[in-house]
């Protein structure tokens, strides 16, 4: 419970939460930019 109290109460607790969050948002992000431009046809961008 510990380490659930840190993760939430404390400063570098919320900081590594906020990363966290942060690079699953950028990973759907580019998986959603990447999927989208390898299904344009050969030539466009």
């Amino acid at each position: 419970m510990k380490l659930w109290q840190d993760l939430f109460s404390t400063d570098y607790g919320l900081l590594s939460l906020a990363v966290i969050l942060f690079m699953l948002v950028m990973a759907a992000w580019f998986y959603r930019f990447f999927r989208k431009k390898m299904m344009l046809p050969p030539g466009k961008n």
